[in-house]
């Protein structure tokens, strides 16, 4: 059992609305007695312009910005950074210097444990961050973070039908109804995000997403992690 309290905890975020996808729950559920850090990577706008130099995108990526610091003052969260990378280009820039955000973030932070992107989403965004995730947290790193596990994020984990695999979560955390609730009003502050289900990013989606993770832990709701490693550092 990982002690999810009076911890300081990183969440990495591809995009603004990924933390809310993947650990609005369980931010939820813990934001009162532990120290949660939120970094966000990419812009999560730009993708879906064709004309790169609109000025909307600019007007775009400052509300969801807005949106993502209405969901940390929804959670009484203060400690939010944007990095701003292109949305859907990650591939376009060098590894190297996602992997210097990363590692400045757990030098600022100093996280016991990092909640980031699983390696088989299918958004390559989220499958760069994990593989810079890892590299920026190798266990012989200089930057010792004891334990790592990735999030899904609904309606791009379960879509990656490929021989490679799937999200497979192998941890799993209780959340309550009403952080549930809580996890959808913090997603609602996306509005564009959330659709008429069965989009996964409806509330019945959230919700059913939540039951089924629930019905595989034997309680009611529940979110799913992949916990990637957890060592146990002698001070």
């Amino acid at each position: 059992m990982i002690n999810l309290f009076n911890q300081s905890i990183l969440v990495i975020a591809a995009h603004p609305d990924d933390e809310v996808l993947g650990c609005g729950g369980l931010i939820s559920k813990i934001c009162k007695q532990s120290k949660i850090s939120i970094i966000f990577i990419g812009e999560g706008s730009s993708c879906r312009y064709t004309d790169l130099k609109s000025p909307s995108i600019n007007k775009d990526i400052k509300e969801r910005e807005n949106a993502a610091n209405k969901v940390a003052a929804l959670f009484q969260l203060n400690e939010l950074e944007f990095h701003n990378l292109p949305c859907g280009r990650f591939d376009q820039v060098p590894i190297i210097e996602i992997n210097k955000i990363i590692e400045s973030a757990i030098n600022k932070f100093k996280p016991d444990i990092i909640f980031t992107h699983d390696l088989f989403d299918v958004n390559n965004d989220h499958k760069i961050l994990y593989r810079s995730t890892m590299m920026s947290t190798r266990p012989n790193s200089v930057l010792k973070v004891p334990t790592i596990l990735t999030y899904e994020v609904p309606s791009s984990s379960e879509c990656g039908f490929t021989p490679e695999g799937q999200f497979k979560p192998n941890y799993f955390i209780e959340i309550s109804e009403a952080d549930l609730n809580l996890k959808f009003k913090a997603l609602s502050n996306y509005s564009s995000e959330i659709n008429p289900f069965p989009f996964p990013r409806s509330y019945k989606g959230i919700q059913t997403y939540a039951r089924f993770r629930g019905m595989q832990a034997a309680v009611e709701y529940a979110e799913a992690f992949n916990l990637i490693r957890s060592i146990n550092y002698v001070s």
